[in-house]
């Protein structure tokens, strides 16, 4: 080893302590690699998603990866530790299908609400607010909210490709006989048998040889080169400044950024305790140190993204695939972050990539997010009823806030009726309030 790599591992050593937490540069940078193929996908979905919100795909697809970079870097240097972090799903679907497609505003609009967004959780994470709150929601709401997304985000990759589509009564079974339809199973059951194998990167795999087989079989189109110059961000890029002030203060504008905060207030620190407890690096007391370094790191990401142009950053549950190779540092997000960059320049292979081979992946992340129905305790009714209603609505009403907001309304009701009135934090009545609020105001 010469002086100049010795400098650099000494330098690594220091920033990271390596020792200190029993590993290697070696292992750290394998780990970061696996974190990047593990959620490489969002490259793919997120431009796929909010370009049906009418955003310009090649442009979304930098700024995903300069968001998940800004915000991997934070987390490694700042909180040193291995969470990733990129625009998140569910939220993605939440700001594309919900806000711009369901409620009717412009992708603009939708922008600005994401900034005020990541600049309340600034505010609120440098005064310890964030985990006060979170504090204040039962358990059974937070583990619905997370299956009821992951409903929803299948029921969008079942509806992309026409596997499900209007008809019958509601909905109806779609052309299986179609090749398109056929591929999109052919690779569902391949990132399913990948993902069984606990392969890495199956998601990323899953959606290359899918997309391969298409391009093989000529229903999909060649990518257009494989390297090439990142695409343009100025189609989006500060398009949220557009906005006119009316809208920004209207009350429109505050139930969007509210849903916003609610959603991703559930994501971000559920995801941060689970991977710490899962990995043991919560104290003594079950909290996490260098919580507040950790939660600025979302909060910087998300208004960096939506000045750049992207939906809400938040942490990443598949960071747990390089800490279970050995990642326990922040080298590991910085490599995650320094290869996000380099995907950069790979942008026509990422957006060549079809529905086809991205509706697998996306009804595979709700498998993955549903499992939190197991944590619901069904026995009790005043548990059961509210977190059934939150997980059911949001597909069938084609919404992450409807169904958070029947789940609060109902909770509250349900236990005030029961005699278990006293069971429900203030906090909770008072989100009941404003929804009940939302309903008579603006129905």
């Amino acid at each position: 080893m010469d002086m100049a790599t010795k400098g650099n591992v000494g330098l690594l050593e220091r920033t990271f302590k390596l020792s200190q937490h029993g590993t290697d540069v070696k292992t750290e940078i394998l780990a970061g690699i696996t974190t990047f193929m593990t959620m490489a996908y969002i490259l793919v979905v997120n431009p796929l998603i909010l370009a049906d919100a009418g955003m310009d795909r090649g442009a979304v697809f930098v700024a995903t990866a300069l968001s998940a970079a800004i915000a991997t870097f934070i987390m490694g240097f700042l909180a040193n530790y291995p969470f990733a972090l990129a625009p998140g799903m569910g939220l993605n679907a939440f700001f594309a299908y919900t806000v711009v497609l369901t409620m009717g505003y412009t992708w603009q609009f939708a922008l600005a609400a994401v900034f005020i967004e990541g600049i309340i959780f600034i505010i609120l994470t440098f005064f310890n607010v964030r985990e006060k709150i979170i504090d204040a929601i039962p358990m059974g709401l937070k583990n619905a909210v997370s299956a009821g997304i992951g409903l929803f985000i299948a029921f969008i990759g079942l509806a992309n490709v026409g596997l499900v589509k209007s008809g019958g009564a509601i909905l109806e079974i779609g052309n299986l006989r179609d090749p398109l339809v056929v591929l999109t199973l052919a690779g569902l059951v391949l990132t399913a048998g990948l993902l069984a194998r606990n392969i890495k990167g199956a998601f990323l795999v899953g959606m290359l040889v899918t997309t391969a087989i298409g391009m093989g079989i000529g229903i999909v189109a060649l990518p257009q080169g494989f390297i090439a110059a990142p695409p343009s961000l100025s189609p989006i890029f500060g398009a949220l400044f557009q906005v006119e002030t009316a809208s920004i203060f209207s009350i429109q504008m505050v139930i969007v950024v509210f849903t916003f905060l609610f959603v991703d207030l559930f994501d971000t620190v559920g995801c941060l305790v689970g991977l710490a407890a899962k990995t043991k690096m919560l104290d003594e007391n079950g909290k996490l140190p260098k919580a507040k370094q950790a939660l600025f790191a979302d909060a910087v990401g998300t208004t960096a993204g939506a000045i750049l142009g992207t939906s809400t950053v938040t942490t990443y549950i598949e960071s747990a695939s390089g800490m279970t190779e050995g990642g326990k540092t922040g080298l590991t997000a910085v490599v995650t972050g320094i290869l996000f960059l380099v995907s950069l320049f790979f942008a026509p292979i990422f957006t060549a990539i079809p529905s086809q081979a991205t509706s697998p992946v996306l009804i595979l992340v709700g498998v993955l997010m549903a499992s939190s129905m197991l944590e619901i305790d069904f026995h009790d009714m005043t548990e059961a009823i509210p977190a059934f209603l939150t997980i059911i609505m949001m597909p069938l009403a084609y919404s992450i806030a409807e169904g958070i907001m029947f789940g609060v309304i109902s909770f509250a009701g349900i236990k005030l009726l029961a005699g278990k009135g006293k069971s429900v934090t203030p906090a909770l009545y008072v989100l009941a309030v404003v929804f009940i609020f939302k309903i008579v105001v603006a129905g």
